[in-house]
């Protein structure tokens, strides 16, 4: 008998028809990663061809704060003697920019000024433009850096750009206000996502 294992044809005929089945599967697995690379690459150029850019723009130009320390004279209207009363707050003034970039009128309808302090965030809507007046006749001291007020429910039609400033107010001591550790503004426009603005300029303070 000979030392060398002899293979039978049917013993050949199964080994070829396994190399041939691997062969096959592995194919087929390349296939797979292909397509499936095409589609990804697909699914991204639709993704970032359906990409629109946002309606409106902005940039804000100038911020300065008041803070105020307030006490209560200790009479009510009587004259009668009551309880003296203290409180804090900070009046934020924002001059910003808003542009509309888009075809169609976009319409404003708040406006949100976010300070980020050791606590979390605290946020305060901006005044009507009524109610910015209204600030200059309380504090005559402010009159100074009067200015056109931006409206809070303004509409830009296509391509317009206005500009004005609006107030917000924080209950914050003079310290809580200095340490914030940040500050941004969110513009609603009806319809559309919130324009954030993060100011690149200074706050000073009057």
């Amino acid at each position: 008998m000979s030392l060398l294992r002899q293979e039978s044809p049917d013993t050949l005929d199964d080994a070829a028809r396994g190399e041939s089945f691997t062969r096959g599967t592995s194919h087929v697995i390349w296939a797979g990663i292909a397509a499936t690379v095409v589609v990804t690459v697909a699914i991204a150029i639709y993704v970032i061809a359906g990409e629109k850019p946002p309606v409106a723009t902005g940039e804000i130009l100038d911020i300065w704060a008041h803070p105020m320390h307030t006490e209560s004279s200790g009479f009510d209207a009587n004259g009668a003697r009551i309880p003296q009363e203290s409180f804090d707050q900070v009046l934020v003034f924002t001059h910003a920019r808003l542009h509309n970039q888009s075809k169609q009128p976009v319409f404003l309808y708040q406006i949100l000024t976010n300070a980020m302090l050791a606590d979390g965030v605290h946020s305060s809507y901006a005044a009507p433009a009524h109610d910015y007046e209204r600030v200059f006749l309380a504090y005559p001291d402010l009159a100074a850096w009067k200015s056109t007020p931006l409206a809070i429910d303004a509409t830009l039609q296509p391509g317009q750009t206005v500009e004005g400033t609006f107030v917000s107010l924080f209950r914050l001591s003079r310290a809580e206000w200095e340490a914030r550790k940040g500050l941004n503004f969110e513009f609603g426009i009806q319809y559309q996502p919130v324009l954030k603005l993060n100011p690149q300029v200074p706050v000073t303070e009057r």
